[in-house]
């Protein structure tokens, strides 16, 4: 692993430890806002879909017939794995949220600091593996 691969790797973690410091600062203020929204907004997805790549990768997008956007596949990953992020960031936070208020001990800090913890374990995972394509018969349409 390369150092750029650590530290892209180890971003979402950290943006998850520095919104945890940013709840020492005062109530209003909007740093604490805006890091604590960004890391809950993007930082448990893209360690989920970092951990995910090789397998989302695996197959190409397929495009329409007349292909007029030379960039389509790239542009339609891209935009995946955007989607993904966003989304899977916002399950874990409901899932997380959802599991503390089922026992009685919701709290901002508790959500933030159990998905800061989920964000460095997910860091941690090696990259899943890609299926290989299924063969197809000799002589099939496919």
């Amino acid at each position: 692993m390369t150092p750029q691969e650590l530290v892209v790797r180890m971003l979402p973690p950290f943006g998850g430890w520095l919104a945890l410091a940013a709840l020492a600062l005062p109530g209003g203020s909007p740093l604490r806002g805006a890091a604590v929204v960004l890391f809950l907004a993007a930082g448990p997805g893209a360690a989920m879909v970092r951990v995910c790549a090789p397998a989302l990768g695996a197959r190409p997008a397929e495009g329409p017939v007349e292909r007029r956007d030379a960039d389509f596949a790239r542009h339609s990953d891209l935009l995946e794995r955007l989607m993904l992020t966003l989304f899977l960031s916002i399950g874990a936070l409901m899932l997380v949220a959802t599991v503390l208020i089922a026992t009685h001990t919701f709290s901002a800090q508790r959500v933030l600091l159990t998905l800061t913890l989920l964000t460095t374990l997910a860091a941690f995972c090696p990259p899943l593996r890609a299926s290989p394509r299924p063969r197809t018969p000799k002589g099939s349409a496919q």
